[in-house]
C-alpha cells in the first residue's frame, strides 16, 4: 500500500530515508562533511520544511511497517520532481522500488505533468540503470565543486 504521509509520521520516514541512503552513503565515501546535503545525513526539520513547502510525500507499506518513501515537487506545470526515493535495505529487490516510481508517475500525470524527473549520483550505475529500464533517459551531467560525485540528471516522458 502507498499513501499520502502525516505530519506525524514525519520522524518514521526520516529513518527510512536515511537508513535507505546510508548504504549509498557507504558505497560512494559520502560523509557529513564531505556531503551535507545527501538523505543519509538528513534532519528532521528538513523533512517538515519540505512538508510545510508543499511538496508531496508518500510512504510504501509492508504489512504495518513504513518500507519505502518518496517526495514530489511541482517545478512546473510541464515537470514534476522526484526526490528521496528510498526503500529500507531489508525490503530491496521486492518490486518495491518500482511500485514507488510507477505510483509517482501517475501521480505526475495527475498533476498534468509531461515528465518526470530526478537528480542522482552520475556514478551510481546500477541504480541509473534501473531508471533508464524503467523508462528515464540521462538529459545532462554537472560537476558541482561542493560535492564528491558528478550529478546526473535523468527524465521519464509521461506521455
Amino acid at each position: 500500500m502507498i499513501r499520502a504521509v502525516n505530519k506525524n509520521e514525519l520522524p518514521i520516514c526520516l529513518e527510512v530515508i536515511r537508513q535507505s541512503f546510508q548504504t549509498v552513503a557507504d558505497e560512494f565515501g559520502l560523509t557529513k562533511e564531505n556531503c551535507p546535503t545527501n538523505g543519509a545525513f538528513m534532519s528532521v526539520e528538513q523533512l517538515i520544511d519540505d512538508y510545510e513547502n508543499g511538496k508531496l510525500m508518500f510512504a510504501l507499506f509492508h504489512k504495518d511497517e513504513m518500507a519505502g518513501y518518496m517526495q514530489l515537487e511541482q517545478k512546473d506545470g510541464d515537470t514534476v520532481k522526484l526526490k528521496k526515493l528510498a526503500v529500507l535495505p531489508q525490503y530491496r529487490h521486492l518490486g518495491y522500488g518500482k511500485d514507488l516510481l510507477d505510483f509517482a508517475k501517475g501521480k505526475a500525470k495527475e498533476l498534468g505533468a509531461g515528465k518526470l524527473t530526478l537528480g542522482m549520483i552520475d556514478e551510481n550505475t546500477r541504480l541509473k540503470n534501473w531508471y533508464m529500464a524503467n523508462g528515464f533517459v540521462s538529459v545532462e551531467t554537472k560537476i558541482i565543486p561542493s560535492l564528491p560525485f558528478t550529478v546526473g540528471y535523468m527524465e521519464c516522458p509521461l506521455g
